[in-house]
């Protein structure tokens, strides 16, 4: 069974905002009470949150969806409805956040770090919160918006100051043990650790975490053996350690062709050239270790590396390697930048920035509406009241929105789209729908609607036409 994972795809869903409330006051001699609709609650979020309790992924590649609850929708008498409850999804230290397309949300490292993977939709408001001088008994109320949904990629990035890296059963896990207190699991075949293994070391006043990764074989990089799922675990280290097995019992190895496939394995997986680099010759406690550790030190010494004899069973020479990656730590942690406290940017739009675009699709025959609040407005917006619709065309033509249609060359009855080409809604435009409350007639109507629809029309046409076009070929066509 599987007790580590570090990569699964999330799919979150945030809570949907409650529907705003239509209701008029009615108290016994009070006929004109006025509007007392609540507002909707706010749907809860989906946040990602650093807890350095968790180790692995394994609980969301079990139960990959995740939904937070809806906010409750409001009612008379002024009384809002119940916010949806945040789900809180802890998540282990290193985790990055990616899209679909691999780009990266967030990087979470830290206790405490926090990322809002779905965005809870906002409660509508009733109609009390719509009321005005304009508008004194409004006959609607908006609709809540729905949550975010997504799908994001968590990957799971060991944050450690030292990486151990080299072939299976090179003595990795021996000498993490040894090290640390941790307690892998070791066995004389290869492949024996399944999982990074992380321990804390204390070298004098320096503590450090080391990292045990599991074995490198010759094509890593590209997905052989275990290699790939786990070289992403040494990317936030600050030292690479070579441990090279200086008494292999296969005759096609030798510790110094090690090295080098598992240099090319960290080269083409990108990113590492700049960690200084130990070597580690283990095993010297037998003795044909000790004699071919003696023959390429020297080797390893010329190519620049600092080289170190150690035994994990004997416990030899582990005091030396211990303090020289205490030192390493400490430089890389003094030469890294202060950490400075998490400041908040505000960025205004620029005060001529509509806030939408309009542009004309040929193809459909269609001016196309996009933006941020006309594509909210819409979702707010109960289709099936004339009033609430009229209120839509109101707050589009506040907007600028009929103005910019005009510039775009839109004439009274063109189709208007608004919202993404695949969700769009789409109607005829009137330029007269800017009118206000002296327009409107009962409560939930408004008679600028019962004008007929050309553009509806025009359409309803050319689906007639190919019908009986499309009918006569049927009849016609050679048997």
């Amino acid at each position: 069974m599987t007790t580590f994972v570090d990569r699964v795809e999330l799919h979150v869903a945030a809570g949907n905002g409650g529907h705003g409330c239509a209701s008029v006051h009615r108290e016994k001699f009070k006929p004109l009470g006025g509007p007392d609709g609540g507002n909707g609650g706010r749907g809860g979020d989906v946040i990602l949150v650093v807890d350095q309790s968790v180790t692995t992924l394994l609980d969301y590649h079990h139960s990959p969806h995740r939904k937070a609850t809806n906010g409750q929708p409001g009612a008379g008498d002024n009384r809002t409805g119940k916010e949806g409850q945040d789900l809180i999804l802890p998540v282990p230290d290193g985790t990055v956040v990616l899209d679909k397309a691999g780009n990266v949300l967030a990087d979470l490292v830290g206790q405490g770090t926090t990322f809002i993977a779905g965005q809870g939709g906002r409660g509508g408001l009733g109609n009390a919160a719509l009321a005005s001088a304009r508008r004194k008994a409004p006959g609607f109320a908006l609709l809540g918006e729905p949550g975010e949904a997504r799908d994001v990629i968590m990957e799971l990035k060991t944050v450690a100051d030292v990486a151990l890296v080299g072939y299976p059963s090179a003595g990795k896990s021996s000498l993490i043990s040894v090290l640390s207190a941790a307690k892998p699991k070791i066995a004389d075949y290869p492949f024996t650790t399944l999982v990074p293994n992380l321990g804390v070391v204390t070298a004098g006043s320096t503590v450090y975490t080391i990292a045990d990764v599991p074995g490198l074989i010759p094509g890593a990089s590209q997905g052989k053996g275990l290699g790939l799922e786990f070289l992403r675990h040494v990317e936030r280290c600050s030292v690479l350690v070579h441990v090279l097995d200086t008494a292999t019992l296969e005759s096609d190895r030798d510790p110094v062709s090690d090295l080098d496939v598992i240099e090319a394995e960290l080269k083409q997986y990108g990113g590492l050239d700049d960690r200084p680099r130990i070597v580690v010759l283990n095993k010297i406690d037998i003795p044909d270790g000790q004699d071919l550790a003696d023959m390429i030190r020297g080797d390893l010494e010329q190519r620049g590396y600092q080289v170190f004899e150690v035994s994990a069973v004997a416990r030899t020479g582990l005091k030396e390697l211990s303090f020289a990656l205490a030192k390493i730590v400490a430089e890389a942690r003094a030469a890294k930048p202060v950490e400075e406290a998490t400041r908040i940017v505000i960025r205004p739009k620029a005060v001529d920035d509509a806030g939408f675009t309009v542009t004309y699709d040929e193809a459909a025959e269609v001016y196309r509406v996009r933006g941020e609040k006309p594509e909210r407005w819409i979702r707010q917006t109960d289709f099936n009241n004339d009033e609430a619709v009229g209120y839509l065309a109101d707050r589009l033509s506040r907007l600028g929105v009929e103005d910019q249609l005009m510039k775009a060359g839109a004439r009274a009855g063109d189709a208007v789209a608004i919202g993404p080409e695949e969700n769009a809604v789409v109607f005829d435009w009137e330029p007269t729908m800017m009118a206000g409350a002296e327009m409107l007639g009962r409560r939930g109507e408004d008679h600028r609607l019962e004008a007929p629809r050309p553009a509806a029309q025009r359409r309803r046409d050319r689906e007639a036409e190919r019908d009986e076009a499309q009918q006569e070929f049927d009849e016609f066509k050679p048997f």
